[in-house]
């Protein structure tokens, strides 16, 4: 079996595990990145595309920030729409000229994979039947087939950044890790169309019929949401369909704007929480969506799991440079409190606006009750834009 050693194994070549391999390379921390699909797959998932600010900066650190100030789309405000018309949080005011970005986690991913392969660094992608040994010791090893034939890689540290379904949560021993998940009754029909923006800001539409949303990639693309069931079939809407229920979502004005065309990917996401607890075992860390999914509402996905690599590249070069072990002992407690923060405000952004009908008429009328105090106060939105644009980090 072929052997070969590296300071840190990352599985999963999405964008945090790339994120964290440029991130240690930078600090001079040799690492592999182990990746059970193909590039080619890995940049076909159609993912969100909200950036807040901190992760903009670790972007920059990674050296990799380039296209993203040139290309995405900076955004100081969205809109709530609601009643008929619409209402926009001051992000920028409100925070002390806090903003966010649109650039597509796509893009992100693209920009991590270019930099990984002009640097050369190592990546294994389509490594079948991926498993970690020994991570409660200190060689913990991972093996894997490609090829026909089987692979070893010894390490230091391994990190689990291979989504929910992976196999670095898979790996904790039975009665390792707790679970907290809730699953919402609905998702998200998501489609993909060559056609300018409603608005130069987000539109999120609380509306008798469901929830809407209506973003961008970029000033030519659009990417427009609708609330559906969860037993509907992406291939069971037309395009016709999805735009005629989307224009009954969105208040007069937008749908006046809404450019409709043919849709380039259309989707369904089921909406869920979860949170698993600890994040470390051993020297197995995990990160971004194998300890975490939050509803897409408030935008925390991508930067919730920037938040963990940021948290763990700082641990893993304190180890390296100082032998000290005081960051990756505190990584799990400190990456959960942050964590539990986004999880609270995806859940209530989400159920303010979306539709219940289990909470009947007494549930429409607390959510425009609240909806109303929200655009109205101050001290409301002020707390709404502080979530959105993202929390400060724990140092």
């Amino acid at each position: 079996m072929p052997s070969s050693r590296t300071q840190v194994a990352i599985i999963g070549a999405g964008p945090s595990g790339l994120l964290l391999g440029q991130l240690l390379h930078k600090a001079g921390i040799d690492n592999v990145i182990v990746e059970r699909q193909t590039g080619e797959y890995v940049l076909g998932r159609v993912r969100a595309g909200v950036l807040e600010q901190t992760t903009i900066d670790l972007l920059d650190e990674a050296g990799v920030g380039q296209r993203m100030h040139r290309e995405g789309l900076v955004h100081g405000g969205f809109e709530l729409s609601f009643g008929g018309a619409r209402h926009r949080i001051d992000m920028h005011g409100l925070t002390g000229g806090k903003q966010v970005m649109i650039y597509g986690q796509t893009e992100v991913t693209r920009d991590l994979m270019d930099a990984r392969a002009a640097l050369g660094l190592s990546t294994v992608y389509e490594a079948k039947s991926v498993a970690i040994h020994d991570f409660d010791g200190r060689h913990p090893t991972l093996t894997w087939r490609k090829d026909g034939a089987e692979h070893e890689l010894q390490c230091d540290f391994v990190a689990g950044c291979d989504g929910y379904h992976g196999v670095s949560r898979a790996s904790v021993p039975e009665g390792g890790v707790a679970h907290y998940e809730k699953v919402y009754p609905f998702g998200w029909l998501g489609v993909l169309v060559d056609q300018p923006p409603v608005s130069h800001e987000l539109i999120y539409s609380n509306h008798e019929r469901g929830f809407a949303l209506c973003s961008m990639r970029s000033p030519t693309r659009s990417r427009h949401y609708v609330q559906v069931p969860l037993e509907d079939r992406a291939e069971d809407w037309s395009d016709a369909a999805f735009w005629d229920e989307l224009r009954r979502r969105l208040d007069p004005r937008a749908a006046d704007s809404l450019m409709t065309g043919p849709s380039i990917e259309k989707s369904i996401a089921p909406l869920r929480s979860f949170v698993a607890e600890p994040m470390r075992f051993g020297r197995l860390f995990l990160a971004g969506d194998a300890a975490h999914i939050v509803p897409p509402t408030g935008a925390k996905g991508l930067n919730l799991a920037a938040s963990d690599v940021r948290y763990l590249s700082r641990a893993l070069i304190e180890f390296h440079a100082e032998r000290s072990e005081a960051g990756i002992d505190a990584y799990s407690d400190r990456c959960l409190r942050r964590i539990w923060k986004a999880e609270r405000f995806s859940w209530w952004f989400t159920s303010l606006t979306h539709r219940f009908p289990e909470t009947g008429a007494i549930g429409r009328k607390l959510q425009r009750a609240e909806l109303d105090y929200l655009v109205s106060s101050r001290a409301a939105s002020t707390a709404m834009a502080e979530n959105y644009v993202g929390l400060p980090f724990e140092d």
